[in-house]
């Protein structure tokens, strides 16, 4: 299995020249992009090269794949991204009730059509404001995956759970729908205070292996993607993340 790192975790550590040399040094094979590398996807294409990754998998945001998709298009080819991924929805655009989130959904199935034309697979990226209960009882990422049925999920579990979801049912309903997933952890109680409350893969309390596991047998998921969204060390969490799975 080939382990993958999401970018946006090292946006703090720059250059990028050293976080990808740190990066293949350590044992990724692949990385996912963001917005902040998508600069000179040319030259970022030639450092990736040079350390033996691949960036199969990268973010864009809606407004990117909604209205200059010939641009995210261009990028993607440059990096040798394949599956395109919609991360978020700023919190002043998060529709308040089940038909809102419905027609959200609709919009990410165009998306999904056009990528599909294009020859992209397209998924859409949880955090855990989807899995706040609404009004009427339901939640977001129910309406977003049946809205848009033909698309992917990328599960980022630690936003699941602080969610307030159990992520096993989820799996075991739209395992097939799950085609990466974001390998992150929580930190134990008292911990990670400076980290967001994040904490190196294997070092949380979210059981990793078990998790693995399940995915492995109960999804689609091809990509396994370690992320920390504030570390403190980036050579630290990226060192001793990819040993805890390497030893699953």
């Amino acid at each position: 299995m080939n382990w993958s790192f999401q970018l946006y975790s090292a946006r703090n550590f720059l250059p990028w020249t050293d976080v990808l040399e740190m990066l293949g040094k350590l044992g990724y094979a692949e990385v996912e992009g963001f917005g902040g590398v998508y600069d000179d996807p040319k030259a970022f294409r030639a450092e990736l090269d040079k350390n033996g990754l691949a960036m199969p998998t990268g973010h864009f945001s809606i407004d990117a794949l909604e209205n200059d998709f010939d641009g995210v298009r261009r990028i993607a080819e440059t990096l040798g991204v394949k599956l395109l991924i919609c991360p978020y929805l700023m919190a002043e655009d998060r529709p308040s009730d089940a038909a809102g989130w419905r027609a959200f959904g609709e919009r990410l199935a165009k998306v999904g059509e056009v990528a599909s034309k294009a020859g992209y697979g397209f998924a859409w990226h949880n955090h855990d404001f989807e899995f706040k209960t609404l009004a009427d009882g339901s939640v977001p990422q129910d309406h977003i995956l049946s809205s848009a049925p033909n698309i992917g999920w990328e599960m980022d579990v630690a936003w699941v759970v602080r969610g307030g979801s159990d992520p096993l049912p989820w799996i075991e309903k739209q395992g097939q729908r799950i085609v990466a997933v974001h390998v992150k952890d929580m930190a134990k109680a008292g911990e990670g205070l400076d980290e967001d409350g994040w904490s190196d893969v294997g070092h949380g309390t979210i059981d990793w292996a078990g998790l693995i596991k399940v995915l492995r047998a109960k999804s689609a998921a091809k990509y396994f993607v370690m992320e920390q969204d504030n570390p403190n060390d980036i050579e630290r969490f990226a060192r001793r993340s990819i040993a805890t799975v390497k030893s699953y």
